[in-house]
């Protein structure tokens, strides 16, 4: 019986291990967590990743035709929001909201500058062409982009999010499943938490920007 007990204990403990590299930090994604560890003492309302994601490479194709890059992540903080041109609801009330409270964060940038990211994941219907028309709908200065899923499911799942086609897409009013959340990445370009969305009853499930503009100030100014 003992010896029951202590296999079971020792299969629990190699689940959980394959659980936190796999999902909490996933091999190779590890960075110093000293300075994130400082910063989310101080804020209120974000939610932290136990430690700093490191984006997985990738090389996308940004609204204005150009490409877009980890490099394009480096030296700015970045909120970032996966979704898709198509969707009905959460990602346009979430760019909205965004945009409402754009003017104040920007007027908060202190050490940092700061940086609107949308990430398409419906490559199939969401071409340069309309992620440059959506996109500037919202802001101008709000970057979209997209690629191949070959590149957005490593690039998403290395973000902490996630997504998937709801049904096929041979349907062309075909939806899409993801996460709400509004990502941060740092000026490292490494992913160090979120901003989950609010559950209000009758309301849609987005994040709350009067939270986001409560911290982004905050590490904005932290270097």
């Amino acid at each position: 019986m003992q010896n029951k007990w202590l296999g079971l204990l020792l299969f629990l403990v190699f689940c959980g291990g394959i659980y936190a590299a796999l999902v909490i930090a996933p091999p190779g994604h590890e960075v110093d967590k000293s300075n994130s560890t400082a910063l989310s003492q101080q804020t209120k309302y974000m939610s932290w990743f136990p430690m700093p994601r490191k984006l997985s490479d990738f090389t996308l194709s940004k609204h204005t035709g150009d490409a877009f890059t980890n490099e394009d992540l480096q030296g700015k903080w970045t909120l970032a929001f996966v979704g898709y041109t198509f969707c009905p609801d959460i990602c346009p009330v979430t760019l909205a909201e965004i945009n409402a409270v754009y003017p104040q964060l920007q007027a908060a940038q202190a050490s940092s500058e700061l940086q609107v990211w949308f990430l398409s994941v419906d490559p199939k219907r969401d071409t340069v062409e309309r992620l440059n028309e959506y996109i500037g709908f919202f802001n101008d200065e709000f970057v979209a982009s997209t690629g191949p899923h070959e590149q957005l499911f490593p690039l998403v799942r290395s973000m902490g999010m996630m997504y998937s086609m709801s049904e096929s897409t041979d349907n062309p009013n075909y939806l899409v499943d993801h996460s709400a959340s509004i990502v941060v990445i740092n000026p490292d370009g490494n992913v160090v938490g979120r901003f989950k969305p609010k559950h209000v009853l009758g309301a849609l499930s987005i994040s709350d920007t009067e939270q986001i503009l409560a911290d982004m100030p905050i590490l904005m100014g932290s270097r």
